[in-house]
């Protein structure tokens, strides 16, 4: 059983938590929080027993092997730093850093500390269905490029509107916020991971009055097509995601949460492609993970882990090109 410590006391903690309960493959001893009183108040009802608010004892006296780190994403460095001198196995939430220069740095870190592992949480394409969509696409004769939609709106955004300071930290360039960096992670996943990287990238964000984008069209340019990036947190858009063949489409139903596929072959006749999913999306890739913590040196895993960091870095440099495309920087972007 892997020992978790968490850093980050949110929903989607929440559902990790239920995700790793499901795989039986990881117990919560040790939480961080900002207070003790909020870490106590998280932990207990699953089962944690350590509690922390400073990050140095948290590191220093915790018993885990596993730490889970969800802050905010202008914090992932500082945090990931202390977890690989700790010698720790980190799942990072997307996005993994806020630039090329900060995962640079993180890299010549593991480097120094060949017993740590770090992988992003990039939940949905570790999933069965991911997969089978892959191994379908690959035996497409012809490649068009897509249109990727991630649109959802975030209820969050009421405290922006209503001008409820402090705003939310997913909507402040302090925090690293806003859509791109938040749901645009997946739609830059479903680009890369299918065709690799761009020729070139441009960002049309919409801004908001916290100086982040809440909504945005991107646009990847590849030899002899395009993907197209329609990403927000201020609507909810009912679009699918498609792959365009030359006669034939791949459609997914949602590129983050995905519960169908079916491909359309040059007749119009659809398919859908098959294979078992969890309610909760982040099951498969904890199971993932935890093949890797498990056997950390056997050299399957370690192909495998080094594919998704060599995928974790792309994302993270195409991510960081469409803010440079629309001049959009953080505060982060200023120490590089």
């Amino acid at each position: 059983m892997l020992k978790l410590g968490i850093i980050g006391t949110h929903i989607i903690t929440d559902q990790m938590l239920d995700a790793a309960k499901t795989t039986g493959r990881y117990q919560l001893t040790t939480v961080y929080s900002r207070t003790m009183a909020r870490a106590e108040e998280f932990g207990k009802p699953y089962g944690a027993t350590a509690f922390f608010d400073s990050l140095e004892d948290f590191f220093d006296e915790g018993d885990f092997d596993v730490v889970y780190i969800a802050s905010p994403n202008s914090l992932h460095y500082e945090q990931v730093r202390l977890a690989i001198e700790n010698d720790k196995f980190i799942i990072l939430e997307k996005p993994a850093f806020v630039n090329p220069e900060e995962f640079s740095r993180i890299e010549s870190l593991l480097a120094a500390h060949p017993k740590a592992r770090l992988v992003e949480a990039a939940r949905h394409i570790h999933t069965g269905l991911f997969k089978a969509a892959q191994k379908q696409f690959a035996q497409m004769q012809h490649h068009q490029g897509a249109t990727i939609t991630v649109m959802k709106y975030s209820s969050r955004y009421d405290q922006v509107l209503a001008d409820d300071k402090p705003y939310p930290n997913i909507f402040t360039k302090e925090f690293a916020g806003g859509a791109l960096m938040d749901l645009g992670v997946y739609a830059v996943y479903g680009a890369v991971t299918m065709y690799g990287m761009p020729n070139s990238v441009v960002y049309f964000p919409t801004m908001a009055k916290t100086g982040v984008d809440t909504k945005g069209v991107a646009i990847l340019t590849y030899d002899g097509f395009s993907v197209t990036l329609n990403i927000g947190k201020t609507s909810n858009s009912h679009l699918v995601t498609e792959y365009y063949g030359l006669k034939d489409t791949l459609v997914f139903d949602s590129i983050f949460d995905t519960t169908k596929v079916t491909y359309y072959d040059e007749n119009k006749t659809a398919h859908a492609i098959e294979a078992p999913y969890f309610e909760n999306s982040m099951v498969d890739e904890l199971n993932d993970f935890a093949d890797l913590f498990e056997n950390p040196s056997d050299p399957e895993q370690m192909k495998h882990y080094q594919a998704w960091l060599a995928l974790s870095r792309d994302v993270n440099t195409v991510m960081f090109d469409l803010r440079q495309s629309a001049d959009y920087t953080f505060p982060a972007d200023m120490n590089r």
